[in-house]
């Protein structure tokens, strides 16, 4: 949730530090500060609120300081208040530490250190840590300080005392050509430039400055100076490491001339999806005749060649019988899709867990079952901490019960890309605004490539289908592209008319229920208005009784086998003076009679047909909440990576 940034080098610290707080910003945050070392003392600025604040501040200042660190804060423990911003420092202002995570301990820490003298300022976990830190450096620095390493031996010898998940970063007024840096269960990664380096908490605070960057692995912590880069273990045994080259460039963390990155991110969804298809499907394959395919089928061998190409080892795919997914949010939202095409296409049972709830009440053990975690940012800590909790419960049992872990993330470098065997890499690009919309896209498509693939090895389709299937895929792009274009100025003059609506209801069935979910928290997320999705044939079993005429009701009723339910459903809520919003296919007779808004789309079949649906709506959220003036990119109390529990 939070951000922190550093830097060392030759260049005046302050506007790096803000600068790559800036584009850190989506992870969302109530305070900031930075603090920096210049003529042998530690400067640090916090600012409640946004970093417009902060800047204001540090404006004010001369501070030629070439190190320093910079956050931004999520409160966790304590008020959003400027006592409790980032960076804490110790009773001597000497050390100063800035922190994402929580310590778990830092009751306990914080009372010893209390009886050796130490004041807190603030009522944070994070205080605790410069404190300790200056109870183990020396009480004088070493004369050759470029060569000795006490303030690294102090921060290790503080990380060992930590219970929790944290990245930190620590600077010290005695050692003023050293940043030190950890990580333990939350992202940090490190980036090289020329005699100069940084650190982040995310790598679109260093695209910036660099390409080559280093993702420090849980139980590590690095010394940064001017000299280079040094990497040690928590046991203090100095450990080799490659630098790698990210793939993002500068461009892709600007708005580009969008009001909104939610709004960028919208529209860059048709060429996410085309790189997505592109990197997955076999474009050499091809369907077996009708003869060659009854001969295999007879003799229950695999298809030669797969139509999808996910790199999955056979070992994940063996003997399959079960598979559960664990995710949070709309990384959850998408496994409902999976969900449903994974039982439907490859004939696969298949259960999805929140993963929070599963840490504490998980599924009873079956054989043979594939566990995926579904995380955008790989770093989700409820997601990790369940795929973590399977892993161990799994481990020393019998053959086939022994864990089968996959990841489907955004960021194969994260935390998820260490602790599976094998990720599924969605191929989004950066997203900034906290509000998922190509990344949930990109989810899906990673889910029909993957059901697809299963019903090959398992011959639960006919070729001719998958390709079928593959075909409709590859229109996709186009598809989305004529929603964009004909739609975005339609639902922005609707938008006007729901600026001062409470309550909003979505509607859906089969496939496209979870979309009626993802609708509406994209609405509540962005908008802040109250909404919820439910299953159409639902509505009479209790939620209809909302209904009003204040109270609007968007249907997704795309053509297929539920589609006259979800009509009929609809027509329920119109009965009730209801305001009917239909997202449906163009040129639509019976819609068109039927709702009273229609926000079309091409028409496509209803296997296919969530890909579609939920792009008018992610539209409809993103107008609504820009028409209240609200902040879309970084909504109130909610941050991009929720890597606390």
């Amino acid at each position: 949730m939070c951000g922190i940034v550093g830097y060392i080098g030759p260049q005046a610290a302050t506007e790096i530090l803000i600068s790559g707080l800036e584009k850190l910003e989506y992870r969302g945050y109530d305070s900031a500060g930075v603090a920096t070392v210049w003529e042998g003392k530690i400067h640090c600025v916090r600012a409640k609120g946004k970093l417009h604040n902060l800047r204001e501040k540090l404006d004010a200042i001369e501070n030629p300081a070439q190190i320093g660190i910079g956050h931004t804060r999520w409160a966790t423990h304590g008020k959003p208040e400027e006592y409790n911003a980032h960076p804490h420092m110790d009773s001597a202002r000497r050390v100063a530490v800035v922190q994402n995570g929580i310590v778990e301990n830092y009751r306990e820490l914080r009372e010893e250190l209390k009886q050796r003298g130490h004041e807190f300022l603030s009522e944070t976990d994070t205080e605790v840590i410069p404190h300790l830190i200056a109870e183990y450096l020396p009480n004088s620095p070493t004369p050759d300080c470029q060569h000795d390493t006490p303030l690294l031996e102090a921060v290790r010898q503080t990380v060992n005392r930590l219970k929790g998940a944290f990245a930190l970063a620590v600077v010290c007024a005695d050692y003023t050509d050293e940043l030190i840096v950890v990580r333990q269960q939350a992202p940090l990664t490190i980036g090289f430039g020329q005699g100069e380096f940084f650190c982040a908490s995310d790598t679109p605070a260093l695209v910036p400055h660099t390409s080559a960057v280093l993702s420090l692995e849980n139980g590590e912590l690095s010394r940064l100076t001017p000299l280079g880069v040094e990497v040690y273990n928590f046991e203090g045994s100095r450990l080799k490491k490659m630098p790698r080259a990210l793939s993002f460039t500068p461009g892709q963390v600007e708005k580009q001339g969008f009001r909104h990155f939610m709004l960028k991110e919208i529209y860059e969804q048709p060429g996410v999806v085309r790189t997505c298809l592109d990197t997955y499907i076999n474009s050499n394959w091809h369907p077996l005749a009708g003869e060659e395919e009854q001969e295999v089928a007879s003799s229950q061998k695999p298809i030669h060649q797969s139509p999808i190409q996910l790199g999955i080892p056979d070992s994940l795919y063996e003997n399959l019988e079960h598979i559960q997914i664990l995710a949070c949010g709309t990384s959850w939202h998408a496994s409902l899709v999976g969900k449903y095409l994974l039982e439907q296409l490859a004939g696969m049972p298949t259960m999805v867990q929140y993963a929070s709830e599963f840490r504490y009440a998980p599924a009873p053990l079956t054989k043979n079952t594939l566990t995926i975690g579904v995380t955008q940012s790989g770093e989700t800590a409820d997601t990790l901490a369940a795929l973590d909790m399977e892993q161990r419960r799994r481990e020393g049992l019998e053959p086939e019960y022994q864990p089968r872990l996959l990841g489907i993330t955004n960021r194969p470098e994260s935390t998820l890309g260490q602790m599976v065997s094998q990720v599924i890499e969605t191929h989004a690009g950066i997203e900034v605004g906290v509000a998922a919309t190509k990344t949930f896209v990109t989810q899906l498509i990673v889910f029909y490539c993957l059901a697809l693939e299963l019903a090959a090895r398992r011959q639960t389709l006919t070729s001719s289908r998958i390709q079928e299937i593959i075909a409709g895929l590859r229109q996709l792009p186009t598809e989305i592209e004529q929603v964009l274009e004909k739609q975005d100025l339609h639902i922005e003059e609707l938008a006007h008319e729901f600026t001062e609506t409470q309550d909003f209801i979505f509607l859906g069935r089969g496939i496209n229920f979870p979309i009626a979910l993802e609708g509406a928290l994209k609405l509540k997320e962005v908008s802040y208005i109250h909404a919820e999705g439910y299953p159409a044939g639902e509505m009479k079993h209790g939620p209809i009784a909302l209904l009003d005429a204040k109270v609007p009701v968007v249907a997704i009723a795309m053509p297929g086998c539920v589609y006259e339910k979800v009509l009929s459903n609809a027509q329920e809520a119109k009965a009730r003076d209801a305001r009917l919003i239909g997202v449906t296919p163009m040129n639509n007779q019976e819609a068109a009679e039927t709702f009273d808004d229609l926000l079309a789309v091409p028409t496509v079949e209803e296997l296919l047909s969530p890909i579609l649906a939920v792009i008018p709506l992610q539209i409809l959220a993103y107008h609504i909440a820009a028409r209240r003036g609200l902040d879309v990119d970084q909504p109130r109390n909610l941050a991009k990576s929720v890597t606390v529990e």
